[in-house]
Parts: structure tokens; C-alpha cells; sequence
């Protein structure tokens, strides 16, 4: 073997187990391995767990908070202020910003990221360029998936569809796109669908976000999605809109988003900053019902969307503290909720993103994570230490 951690929890039975790893894969999981090995770490009754999975991140906009910060704390000039940098960014600037976001994933336990990258004839293409670059440059640390993305609409921008094909033809794993911000939402959807199709792509789209349900287009994407036979294939981040509907009106919206089986991926730290910010009582926290979405079967995954800039002016990389923070926020703190976090930022997301051979089974990849705590069921309120991170069987921090 090249591995075997002895002593290890791994579930909820937090039963002691070796777990032996050899070419990347986890081989052997047993009370007791006696085989030899080149290295044998004694986790002394620790947990291990399977890499985390950060499924919404905006790496090409990370870092910039203190170049113009936005002041009012609102999703407008969030949009405003970064329109304002975006044309200033070099591929140098992307390069060094997003490594630095990069290599803050990688320490706190990420082995798996879906960032969306964006570009517009305004801000150039580069962006994109660079983001692809990292991907190869930062693979045997951690496995990217790139979606191409629309920041500022297409109809309404001229030249970005173009720009789409292109990016598409450069590798994008994913479609990514922004119904509430263009001409017509609709319109958007259908275009985003015919380029899902025509390079057999799945689709991840800013959807609704806004604090209350006027104009959403969440009913229309369902509906296209089961039309198109696109059902699994399709995530949103944000969902914010429908945290303000009554469940009369909520659960049919609910109802259609679990048959279209939507992926939702909720971002608590960018939705409690930018939401509610016109209200002058009782302000309304904004993020998207995630036990009502987990209650109806869909899958709901945590996720950062942004490390330190105008629409996040915080953050580290650190999924746990985001899954920390969703517990009191989204009411995840009951005896049965809790239980249900962890898979937020690992199997779900890894589910969203289709990701082969995720897990902590016998045949799996051996990209886990050893956290200083003893108890399965503390593994996310304990926001412990990463002592041990492996990437396909390989020690990469420790």
C-alpha cells in the first residue's frame, strides 16, 4: 500500500477503522489493516471524511474588496463597483489574486471546485484564459471545473454569445448564465440551453436573486429543463427570490424545481450581506429555504460564491465556517437538521457536479481529509483543523 490511516472515524457510528490507500484509490477499509505500507499514520480516533466540494466560486473576482470598496453594502453597487474593475484586471492580476483564493481552498480541505468565470467585451476575455490556465497548473491540488459565464447578460451586452461559443470551444465544463440580468429572462434560458446542448454541456445559473419574487423565471427554467430532458443537469446559485414567498405559492415552485431535479446551491455569506438592505425592520436575511428545498428531495449543497470583494467582503476558503454559519441562519441546528450539514459541502455538491468515484467506500478516490475532532457528529461545529489533506492518494497538505 502507499497509505493507511489507522484509527480513523468515518461515520456516524463513530467506530474506529483503518482506511488503506494505494494508486489513488482507497483500496481496503477494515478495523484492523495488518499490511504493510510506505507510510502508516495513526489518526488516533480522528475523522476522516472525503475532500470538500465548493460548488459557486467566482475565483477571477476574489481579493479586490479593498480597491473600491462597495460603502452601501448593496447588490447594486456591488455590481456597479466591480464593472468598474473588471476592465482594469490583467492576466497577471487574475493569476496571482485567484492562486492566493486558490491555495486558501486547498488548506482548509477543498479537493473539488466549480468557479464561474466570467467575461464581456468591456472586460476582455484574459480572465477566462487565466482561470483555465490555473485549472491545469493546480490539478494534482485540486480538481476545477470552469463554467463560462454571462456576468453581464448577452442580449443585452452585443458580442457575448460570441464569447460564449468561444469559451465553450476553449474547454468550459459548464454553461453558466443570468436570466434576472438581461433583456429577457426567458430569452436568456433558451439561449443558454441551446449551447448546453450543442456542446452536451450542464448548466449553472444565477437565478432570481433578488429579496422579493418579482419577476422570477425559476418556474420557466423547470419547465424547460424537463422539456429538454435536461433533469439533474441543471444548478442555480443564489435562489433568494423564493425565501419571501408564502408556502401557498412557495410549495408549487418547490414542487416543480424537485420533478426538473434542480440543483440548488445556496451562498449565505454573499445573501446575508447584499439582502434585505431597503428594509427598516424586521430585514429579512434572504437566503434561499434550504430545509424546505432538502425536505421536498432536492439537492441542496453550501458554497462561498465570493472571497473578499464587493459582494463578499469577507471569507478565507474555508467551507466549514460557511456550513457553520448556515446552521443557526437557515434553522440547520435541530437533532435531525444537523446531521444533514456535512453532506452540503461533500456528497451533495459532488452530486451536483457529478463527480466519479466520490465517497468514502472501497473503489473511491482517495481525495479525503483528516479533522481534528473525534466525533462524527462535531465534524462541522467543531470547524476543526485540516491535519492531513490528500488529493488522489497523494499528501498534499499536512
Amino acid at each position: 500500500m502507499n497509505l493507511i490511516l489507522k484509527n480513523v472515524v468515518i461515520d456516524e457510528s463513530n467506530a474506529l477503522v483503518d482506511v488503506a490507500i494505494d494508486q489513488g484509490k482507497i483500496v481496503k477499509i477494515a478495523p484492523q489493516i495488518a499490511d504493510s505500507a510506505d507510510r502508516i499514520y495513526d489518526a488516533e480516533g480522528r475523522v476522516l471524511i472525503p475532500g470538500l466540494v465548493e460548488s459557486h466560486l467566482h475565483l477571477d473576482k476574489a481579493l479586490i474588496a479593498d480597491r473600491m470598496p462597495n460603502r452601501s453594502g448593496t447588490l447594486k453597487e456591488a455590481i456597479q463597483v466591480t464593472g468598474i474593475l473588471k476592465p482594469t484586471f490583467t492576466k497577471e492580476d487574475v493569476m496571482n489574486r485567484a492562486s492566493r483564493a486558490l491555495e486558501m481552498l486547498i488548506r482548509n480541505g477543498t479537493t473539488y471546485l466549480r468557479t464561474h468565470s466570467e467575461f464581456d467585451p468591456s472586460g476582455g476575455f484574459h480572465g477566462f484564459e487565466t482561470i483555465m490556465a490555473l485549472k491545469e497548473k493546480y490539478k494534482h491540488f485540486i480538481d476545477i471545473q470552469v463554467v463560462c459565464f454571462p456576468q453581464e447578460g448577452i442580449h443585452k451586452t452585443p458580442g457575448t454569445e460570441e464569447m460564449m461559443v468561444r469559451a465553450l470551444d476553449l474547454g468550459a465544463d459548464v454553461v453558466g448564465g443570468i436570466p434576472y440580468n438581461d433583456t429577457d429572462a426567458n430569452q436568456h434560458i433558451d439561449l443558454i440551453f441551446e449551447l448546453a446542448k450543442k456542446y452536451n454541456k450542464d448548466i449553472d445559473l444565477h437565478q432570481d436573486f433578488r429579496d422579493d419574487y418579482l419577476g422570477q423565471s425559476i418556474g420557466y427554467l423547470c419547465e424547460k429543463t424537463i422539456k429538454e430532458g435536461y433533469q439533474g443537469r441543471v444548478s442555480v446559485g443564489h435562489m433568494t427570490s423564493i425565501a419571501s414567498m408564502p408556502d401557498v405559492q412557495l410549495k408549487p415552485i418547490i414542487e416543480l424545481m424537485a420533478k426538473a431535479q434542480i440543483n440548488v446551491m445556496a451562498l449565505p455569506m454573499t445573501d446575508l450581506h447584499l439582502g434585505g438592505r431597503n428594509d427598516e425592520y424586521n430585514v429579512r436575511r434572504g437566503v434561499t429555504p434550504i430545509r424546505k428545498l432538502r425536505d421536498a428531495g432536492i439537492n441542496v449543497c453550501l458554497a462561498s460564491n465570493n472571497i473578499r470583494n464587493p459582494f463578499t467582503p469577507y471569507g478565507n476558503g474555508d467551507l466549514m465556517q460557511v456550513a457553520m454559519l448556515a446552521i443557526p441562519v437557515a434553522h440547520l441546528g435541530g437533532a435531525d437538521d444537523l446531521p444533514t450539514v456535512l453532506s452540503m459541502i461533500t456528497t451533495n455538491p459532488a452530486k451536483a457536479l457529478k463527480l466519479k468515484d466520490y465517497g468514502m467506500y472501497e473503489g473511491a478516490k482517495a481525495s479525503v481529509v483528516l479533522l481534528d475532532t473525534k466525533r462524527y457528529q462535531d465534524a462541522v461545529i467543531d470547524v476543526p483543523a485540516r491535519l492531513l489533506i490528500i488529493k488522489d492518494g497523494f499528501v498534499t497538505v499536512e
